[in-house]
């Protein structure tokens, strides 16, 4: 228990080995979309992957090692951001138009927007099926 204590605090410990912790996503659904929010702090469009497969939205990417910047004789004495990568896979509802005009990215000052169009579900008919006489 005390190798918990030594010095780090837990939570941080806990939440840069766990990705759905250290990648928070919201998700909301509006009348014309579903809305995909994720804080990914010190990335840009280009260290991060959005990809529709198979009814699923996935948001991938990469942090740097904090070993890459600095210099040789750096001595760090406490490393708390995320680093390594991540992958946060969301499986899209029946109504989400998941095809290529459906879903739009944009990301701003770290934050990446993905909105994944609506559209209508078809309900299934009623029918009335005749049950046959067996001879």
């Amino acid at each position: 228990m005390s190798s918990l204590f030594n010095g780090t605090d837990p939570f941080i410990s806990m939440a840069n080995m766990c990705p759905v912790l250290s990648t928070p996503v919201d998700w909301k659904e509006t009348s014309e979309a579903h809305v995909f929010v994720a804080d990914l702090p010190g990335l840009t469009k280009e260290d991060v992957k959005v990809e529709v497969d198979d009814g699923a939205l996935q948001i991938s990417g990469e942090w740097k090692d904090a070993g890459e910047e600095s210099g040789k004789n750096d001595i760090w004495h406490r490393v708390e951001r995320c680093r390594g990568k991540f992958r946060r896979r969301f499986r899209l509802p029946e109504n989400a138009k998941a095809d290529a005009n459906g879903v739009k990215a944009s990301m701003e000052n770290g934050v990446l927007t993905v909105t994944v169009g609506k559209q209508e579900v078809k309900k299934p008919e009623k029918r009335v099926i005749e049950i046959e006489e067996l001879k």
